[in-house]
């Protein structure tokens, strides 16, 4: 990629996503003045104005920045891996995992918390990370050599069900206290109420991303094939573990932090292709910054449409996101 496409592709990209990540905290049932909020000379625990952006605007912002753009960098690799345009970072069982994990913390009450990670989130991502690992070996134990592909989807779409299934009978069996807390962290929410949450996952998000910047020129070989990329000089299996795990970091993280957001990881690389072409190169460095953007916007409509009542951010992706997939199913017949 060339310097001046790259820059082409921050100006496209960055401008829009950094104007919405301006604005969108000044935003919502009461409106904040930047400037007031950023003024040195009033006392902070005078000034309403800084005390709404840095407490409780600007943690949610930031979390909506690193998970769209883990979401949405995660469904590029995902569709690059599987060569499906269907695939999400959903598509594996992840979510299931981690939403599975979470029902077991908010239901029997844990408090166990490591570090900066407090009970549900850990949970959530052990939970993730137990569904990576199943998939994993059951993709590299039918296949000859690298992942099978096909039991990669299998395996994730039986373990969605199959995880389903078990938060609905734990569900079925905890009190209506506990099952609408659940309930709400499966809408997804980005009201994170501090930075630790953020702090916890970015060491995690950070190693995903050193991963995604390898993976665009692997990428793009593996869309012709695995005879085609090795016969290339590609490492077919370390590519696809490297994008496999790296994905599911992400996504794990990602889910950690505002739960399982559905439609972010198909609805932004489908409309990133849709501009800048299907080079993995431009598309994941797009994708990461249109996904920030798309969350942060989603998430204010969310706390600005009926305000002062805050929606989940989960239910404004999947409006929006629903019918964009099945106009998707539709055009790829």
């Amino acid at each position: 990629m060339t310097r001046a496409r790259l820059l082409r592709v921050c100006v496209l990209f960055g401008v829009p996503a950094a104007i919405v990540c301006v604005l969108a905290p000044t935003l919502g049932s009461v409106q904040v003045s930047l400037p007031r909020a950023l003024d040195a000379s009033i006392p902070f625990e005078r000034n309403i104005d800084a005390q709404i952006l840095f407490v409780a605007r600007l943690p949610r912002l930031l979390a909506g920045i690193v998970v769209g753009a883990a979401l949405a960098t995660a469904g590029v690799v995902f569709q690059g891996l599987l060569r499906n345009p269907l695939a999400t970072p959903f598509t594996l069982g992840v979510s299931s995992g981690a939403a599975l994990g979470a029902m077991l913390a908010i239901t029997f009450h844990w408090t166990v918390a490591t570090g900066p990670f407090s009970a549900v989130p850990l949970a959530s991502f052990a939970g993730s990370l137990v569904a990576v690992l199943v998939v994993y070996a059951l993709a590299a134990a039918r296949a000859r050599r690298g992942l099978s592909t096909n039991v990669l989807l299998l395996a994730g779409v039986t373990l969605n069900a199959f995880f389903s299934a078990l938060i609905l009978f734990i569900q079925y069996f905890a009190d209506f206290a506990d099952a609408f807390r659940a309930i709400r962290w499966l809408m997804g929410d980005l009201d994170v109420g501090s930075y630790q949450p953020i702090v916890a996952a970015l060491p995690l998000l950070a190693i995903a991303g050193l991963a995604f910047a390898w993976l665009p020129k692997a990428l793009n070989v593996l869309t012709l094939g695995p005879d085609a990329a090795e016969a290339r000089g590609v490492s077919v299996t370390g590519a696809q573990r490297v994008a496999f795990f790296s994905a599911s970091l992400a996504t794990g993280a990602a889910v950690s932090i505002g739960g399982p957001i559905g439609f972010i990881g198909i609805i932004v690389p489908h409309l990133v292709r849709l501009m800048v072409g299907a080079d993995h190169r431009v598309v994941m460095l797009a994708s990461a910054m249109f996904g920030a953007a798309f969350l942060v916007a989603c998430d204010t409509i969310a706390r600005t449409i009926i305000a002062p009542i805050e929606l989940p951010v989960g239910v404004v992706t999947a409006l929006i996101g629903g019918p964009f997939f099945l106009w998707l199913l539709i055009s790829k017949r």
